[in-house]
Order: C-alpha cells, then structure tokens, then sequence
C-alpha cells in the first residue's frame, strides 16, 4: 500500500534527491576523466542491479510476481536505452563539464513532449509546441553555432536528453500495462546485465583510493533512487516534476566549487529559458489533463 500522500515532505526528498544525484555527476566525472566510462558504469549498475533486485524482492509477489511484464521487450528496451543514454552523459561530462552538459540536457522534457505525438498518441497543443520551439531557442543560445565558442562535443549531452526523452515516453507507454516495480526492476537488471561483457572488456586496474569514490558513487546512485521512489509514493509525480529542474543548480554548483569550471553568460540565458519553455510545458499538460 502507498504511503500517505505528505507533499511537502515529497517535495524535501525531491530536493535532496536533486543534490545527491548532483553529487553522483560529480564522482562520474572524476572517475571518468581517469578510468573509462564503461567500466566505471558498469560498476555502477552492478550496485544498482543488487539494489533493484533486493527492494523489488520485497513486493507483494515476490520478484516472480514483478518480473512479469504485459510488454517484456519495450522493458528491455527501456533498460538498454537508460543503460546507454547514462554512458553517453559521463563521458558528456569529460568533455564538456557538469554545467554546460546539465544545461544542455535539460531540454529532454520538451523532447518528451515532441515525442508523445508519435510514440504515445497524445495531442499536442499549438501552446507546446511553441514552447518546444522556445526551448530550441535557448539550446542554440547555450551552444552558440557559427560564434567560434560551439563545440562538436555540445552534441553528446544532446544526445544523452535524446535517449532519455525516449526512455521517458517508452515508459509512460510501459506504464499503460505494467505496475511501477515492473519497470522498476527491468531498468536496473537489463543494464547491469547489458553492460557487464563491455565493463569486463575495458576492464582497467582502480587505484585503491579511487574504490572509495566508486563506493561513493554506488551509494549516492541507490540512495539518489531510494529518494526518488519515496517522494513519488508520497505525492504524484506531476507535482514533483519541476523541482527536478534543481539538479541543474545543485550540478552547476559542483563544478564551480570542484571542477572550477566556467559559468558562461550565454549558459546561464539558454538554460533559463529551456527551463521557463520545460516548466510551462509541464503546466500545459497539468492544465489539460485536469
């Protein structure tokens, strides 16, 4: 049974799970800039894998129960598109940074809402598809094409929200079918499975002190999911979507403080109105569903 509905502690887990995984990018860049993203993920979602199976185990049901699927080859798929769209995204952060690579991938709501139409069978206003439009807007003020400033590896994190614009709509499409726990469960043991043979191939030897950052890393991304499922079982997720926006502040803050990077003027411009296009997006289909 869910919890009882407490929004404004649902509100504080969203908030902290913004940080923590904020945090995570933090560690995936350190570790990426001297390991190889593969390998570095692949561990990564080893832990997950465990952390999936073990809450999953737990369901009424048991995992027997879980792991059947009405649509077991859109789970996979999911799984293989997350596990994917992740790799993309550390080795975003190696060449771009945590700011300008947050930036830039926080246009994936607005590619979820484009993707709706064809994927989904939803309507999309004119409303929306003038925000999406906006939200175009503000990417090419970030990357700023043809000024001597874009860079070719601008492409990598939009790449990265392309895939997870896609995980998205392919899991409110699963979610038409299968319980939660379901997708759940598919997510962290399809990649884990998937990316074992790479992360074993690229395998590289981690020195001892850098094993504390990969368990760091571990812990803040099952601890990042733990919030992330608590806060959805005490308010409904359209309520909690803006304030995932926060892990773009709390990642800009890290690579301020740890990673010295720069904070561009043209950054600052682009992400807020991919912000201001993804926020009144996510209050159009409020308004219309209501």
């Amino acid at each position: 049974m869910s919890a009882p509905q407490n929004p404004q502690l649902a509100i504080a887990l969203m908030v902290l799970m913004a940080m923590v995984f904020a945090v995570q990018d933090g560690i995936s860049r350190h570790l990426a800039e001297t390991y190889n993203t593969a390998m570095v993920v692949t561990i990564r979602y080893w832990f997950f894998g465990l952390f999936v199976i073990a809450l999953t185990a737990r369901q009424a049901g048991g995992l027997r129960h879980v792991v059947r699927s009405g649509r077991p080859g859109l789970q996979v798929l999911r799984g293989l598109i997350l596990a994917t769209e992740i790799n993309v995204m550390v080795f975003g952060f190696t060449k771009l940074g945590l700011i300008e690579a947050h930036a830039i991938f926080a246009a994936y709501p607005l590619i979820v809402a484009a993707l709706s139409v064809p994927l989904l069978g939803e309507s999309v206003g004119w409303k929306r598809w003038a925000a999406i439009a906006f939200g175009a807007v503000g990417m090419l003020v970030i990357l700023q094409p043809g000024s001597g400033i874009f860079s070719s590896w601008s492409l990598v994190p939009f790449c990265a929200a392309t895939l997870f614009a896609l995980y998205n709509a392919l899991t409110r499409l699963v979610n038409r079918t299968d319980s939660a726990a379901t997708a759940f469960f598919y997510t962290g043991v399809v990649g884990a499975v998937a990316l074992t043979p790479v992360g074993l191939w690229m395998w590289e030897p981690m020195a001892r002190g850098d094993w504390l950052w990969m368990g760091l890393l571990c812990l803040t991304g099952a601890g990042g999911h733990w919030l992330l499922i608590k806060a959805l079982d005490l308010a409904e997720a359209s309520l909690l979507q803006p304030f995932a926006y926060l892990q773009l502040v709390f990642a800009t803050l890290v690579g301020l403080v740890a990673f010295s990077e720069n904070l561009r003027l043209a950054v600052i411009i682009g992400a807020a109105i991919i912000v201001g296009a993804g926020l009144f997006t996510w209050w159009r289909e409020r308004q219309v569903k209501g």
